[in-house]
């Protein structure tokens, strides 16, 4: 089926904190998982669900992610760069691509994320939904080190990036 009327936002900003010494000269999304830099994973994951338009949100570090990804036409995608010089969480990035995204559908992937599930698979999930949004979220054993939502009658209602 695909999803090729949905754009795709690629967070690859923030300033990789707890990777420090590994981020004082680099950035976070370009450290190797596998020999692959982090940030193609997800990358990748957009391009499978038939994502054409991406948009890649670039903090204070760059290096590495433009020289990667070009302007996509060697995936066969189109890359739009979107500064966010002062990471202020997700809401923000999404808030500074609204131009960007127009009225389109859009998937965030935070480019610092590897999924155990399939991106296009949740998206063709999605919009079978009829539901306005969908957040993937997991399980894990120390939540102040990620976001933590609060959830009521299956409902986000709070969501809380690296709380103390």
């Amino acid at each position: 089926m695909g999803v090729t009327s949905v754009k795709g936002l690629l967070l690859a900003g923030g300033h990789g904190t707890r990777l420090r010494p590994l981020t004082y000269t680099g950035n976070k999304h370009m450290l190797p998982i596998a020999n692959k830099p982090m940030l193609m994973y997800g990358f990748d994951q957009l391009r499978g669900a038939g994502v054409k338009e991406i948009g890649v949100i670039l903090g204070p570090l760059q290096e590495g992610i433009v020289e990667a990804l070009g302007d996509g036409s060697k995936f066969g995608v189109h890359i739009t760069y979107l500064d966010q010089p002062d990471p202020k969480g997700i809401a923000h990035a999404v808030l500074i691509s609204k131009k960007f995204l127009g009225d389109s559908s859009f998937i965030v992937h935070l480019g610092d994320n590897l999924l155990k599930d399939s991106i296009p698979e949740m998206a063709e999930e999605f919009q079978s939904s009829g539901a306005d949004a969908t957040v993937v979220l997991s399980r894990v054993k120390d939540p102040s080190r990620f976001g933590v939502v609060q959830i009521e009658k299956g409902t986000i209602v709070k969501l809380v990036e690296k709380p103390k």
